[in-house]
């Protein structure tokens, strides 16, 4: 617009000011017109490239007309911010642990091969636990078996010879004809803590060498192992969400330092494969290593592990009942029943008295301390019991009976031996 009122301006000006002028003032008067038609001409240029800019409601609406075409050929946005050269090194050095921890662990982790004759065979995992030729893996993987093979990691295949097994804590002791051999070491699992990262390596579903990583889920859980003398209730197991599969069974639950703190066991299943195969539920199972060194030395001295037995048939947590039935207790393990003639029978502990639907109608002896140490419940009763005793043992176990403790004198027997 000011570029035309310019122009504008310049023609008239030339016009007034060529009235009453001589021939040559005139031709002065052209010259200079043309000179100023030519600067006008400029400015006109000029303004229509910067200042000729619409209205403010023409601008708005050419800005929305023409933002898809901006976006169009936009820079696009930044991607994330790169994590600094130093994480990726503690990431690396974490990475690192792992494969070395691999590396040295799984020379002594064996995938173990079983045949029971006319009943078929199977596979599980073991680990060498003394350089000169013992094996540590389940009793669930060589019991009834007819022969047992041992691959190593290096595809050395050997025949294995059964030393001993223990039903009630799952685990069997092998040995090999070879010495020498890599071997893993056991860690003190009582020192283990939940939130600890763990590594499995075994050979589940038969895939030797296989390693997952975890953490430790909880601890002081009970897996039940029959026998001819009642369920036993295997203390202080190791809970896991390191994967665990069948063909796990008998391998190595490792610390980070490559020390064993338990040997798989069990799985929680979450259904059935096509084949019939429990599915992993993302909670596995282990023996702890404290008790895996005990049975182990059992098992090289006598070939079996003797347990201690107290003769209790059925018990339940006190607080579980206490209510109901008007007992001032929070801790403690209420006796359902005493096996006759058995050690705490024999020592006058009393069982409840249970009506046709199984109420408790009489409350039995309220076990709150064995050997003055008291007693939360009874998985904590079996743990320190075979932790800590032999058959033969004399124990003192405090009762609360109507509304009074009494210290009952027990002498410990020997837990029978499965068939």
């Amino acid at each position: 617009m000011r570029a035309r009122t310019w122009l504008t301006a310049i023609l008239a000006s030339a016009l007034l000011a060529t009235a009453g002028c001589t021939a040559e003032q005139l031709s002065n008067l052209a010259s200079e017109a043309r000179e100023r038609a030519r600067q006008a001409a400029e400015l006109v240029v000029t303004a229509l490239a910067t200042d000729a800019a619409p209205d403010s409601a023409t601008r708005e609406t050419s800005r929305q007309t023409a933002a898809p075409a901006v976006r169009a050929f936009s820079t696009p946005s930044p991607t994330a911010t790169p994590l600094p050269e130093s994480a990726f090194a503690a990431l690396d050095r974490e990475d690192q642990a792992l494969v070395n921890l691999y590396e040295r662990a799984n020379p002594a982790v064996v995938f173990i091969t079983v045949n029971r004759g006319g009943f078929g065979g199977g596979t599980g995992s073991g680990f060498v636990i003394d350089p000169d030729g013992y094996i540590v893996t389940n009793n669930h993987v060589v019991e009834g078996a007819d022969r047992i093979d041992v691959t190593f990691a290096d595809g050395e295949r050997m025949r294995a010879e059964l030393v001993g097994r223990d039903p009630y804590s799952d685990l069997a002791l092998l040995k090999v004809p070879r010495t020498g051999l890599p071997y893993l070491e056991l860690a003190d699992s009582d020192e283990v803590r939940v939130g600890q990262r763990v590594v499995a390596i075994g050979n589940p579903f038969g895939l030797a060498g296989t390693m997952t990583l975890g953490i430790v889920s909880a601890k002081g859980r009970t897996l039940s192992e029959g026998g001819s003398g009642g369920s036993f209730a295997n203390p202080d197991i190791i809970q896991t969400d390191a994967a665990i599969n069948p063909g796990n069974s008998g391998g190595p639950l490792l610390d980070l330092r490559g020390r064993v703190i338990g040997v798989n066991t069990a799985i929680r299943a979450a259904g059935q494969t096509a084949l019939g195969q429990p599915v992993n539920s993302g909670i596995g199972f282990a023996v702890p290593s404290n008790t895996v060194r005990r049975v182990v030395k059992a098992l090289r001295e006598e070939g079996r592990v003797r347990y201690p037995f107290l003769g209790i048939q059925g018990a339940v947590r006190v607080n579980e009942v206490a209510e109901t039935l008007g007992i001032p207790l929070k801790d403690g393990v209420m006796v359902l029943g005493v096996q006759r003639g058995g050690p705490v029978a024999r020592a006058g502990m009393r069982g409840a008295q249970l009506d046709a639907r199984g109420n408790i109608v009489v409350p039995g002896d309220v076990i709150i301390a064995f050997d003055g140490q008291p007693i939360r419940d009874y998985e904590q009763l079996i743990s320190r019991l075979v932790a800590n005793y032999k058959p033969g043992d004399r124990v003192t176990i405090t009762v609360w009976r109507e509304r009074r403790e009494l210290d009952l004198q027990v002498t410990l027997g020997e837990r029978p031996q499965p068939e």
